[in-house]
């Protein structure tokens, strides 16, 4: 657009007049190519985010996946817990599943509190299991990268969990049922 330069803060990506004067937030649609040329801007954002991120997952997957994903968590969040109840059906879909804490309530919360316990335990895959199904984990302290995860999905523009994200940063939304996300996973494929 002439005079509009895109600028990306905190992972959000707004429109800014080249006097300094405007700021526009919201998606650009390209109309006639029926492309939200924001969303590619925002993608392309987190694909750079996400990819700081060398371990520090908590992995549930099959053993040859067909897909990806990066799930921002939060141990206390309603559709987290639905999605991890589901872990199965999305391994069973050729899905990995990486997850990365996002406690809602900030850090030192309650849920953060949860996050470092399941980080802590000696089975991080059988404690993540059992604080999504409302069991209490013994709380444990260690060093973990939980607080980086937290301000790395600030930066990624995380506003609430699950946030499913695919290895190029395109951002899926919240809880999907794992037969639709894998459609979804397939038709991205294809293009």
């Amino acid at each position: 657009l002439p005079n509009m330069y895109e600028v990306s803060i905190e992972g959000r990506v707004v429109y800014v007049s080249a006097d300094g004067k405007y700021l526009l937030q919201g998606s650009i649609y390209d109309i006639a190519n029926k492309v939200d040329l924001t969303e590619a801007s925002r993608s392309k954002s987190r694909k750079e985010v996400l990819g700081q991120i060398k371990d520090g997952y908590i992995v549930f997957g099959p053993t040859n996946p067909k897909y990806s994903i990066t799930v921002f968590t939060d141990i206390d969040c309603g559709y987290c817990r639905k999605l991890h109840e589901e872990i199965k059906a999305y391994n069973e879909a050729g899905i990995e599943v990486k997850y990365l804490f996002f406690p809602r309530a900030g850090l030192g919360s309650p849920s953060f509190a949860k996050a470092e316990a399941v980080w802590c335990a000696a089975d991080q895959r059988k404690a993540m299991t059992d604080a999504k199904a409302g069991v209490d984990v013994p709380a444990q302290q260690c060093t973990n990268p939980i607080a980086e995860q937290y301000a790395l999905g600030q930066r990624a523009g995380v506003s609430g969990t699950p946030a499913i994200f695919t290895t190029d940063g395109e951002q899926l939304g919240g809880y999907v049922p794992a037969a639709q996300l894998r459609q979804r996973l397939d038709q991205l494929a294809t293009k």
